[in-house]
């Protein structure tokens, strides 16, 4: 048996905790949405094209780390995976124009999705031990954030 990469290992994990944001305690989801503030604010410095494609990256990330994640840290949809939060908030924001009304109102919308998981967020979230269905339902609940915003309040927050 071949052993196991400790720099894999710990590149996966850096990334599917966002730099261990995923560790602190209480709401580590919470937590990753909010540290994904930061990167929202600069991928839209780069304009529409720029902002795709950063979200697409993010999102391969988090599919490629959030399986193995999972393995290391012993539990399915472990609570220290917020690389999938932070696809979603992201995802949410798309074009909302920078301020901190729009901020706010996104992350709330985001978490309240996410944390309730209605229809059909909840459905995504099931399944087996992949990486697929830790970020498929925080993708929902971010396009069902953003339909929100959009329909609300014309995009903007």
């Amino acid at each position: 048996m071949q052993e196991e990469n400790p720099g894999r290992r710990r590149l996966v994990l850096a990334l599917a905790t966002w730099g261990g944001v995923g560790y602190l305690p209480v709401m580590p989801g919470t937590w990753g949405t909010l540290a994904a503030l930061p990167l929202w604010w600069g991928l839209g410095q780069l304009g529409p094209w720029g902002y795709g494609l950063g979200v697409a990256g993010i999102l391969v990330l988090a599919l490629w780390v959030a399986g193995p994640a999972q393995g290391y840290l012993g539990r399915e949809d472990h609570p220290a995976i917020v690389i999938d939060e932070v696809a979603g908030l992201l995802i949410t924001l798309a074009g909302v124009p920078f301020s901190w009304p729009g901020a706010a109102v996104g992350f709330f919308l985001f978490r309240v999705l996410d944390i309730l998981k209605p229809f059909p967020i909840r459905w995504l979230s099931r399944g087996s031990s992949g990486g697929l269905e830790v970020v498929a339902d925080d993708v929902m609940a971010g396009l069902m954030a953003r339909l929100i915003l959009e329909v609300t309040f014309g995009g903007g927050g």
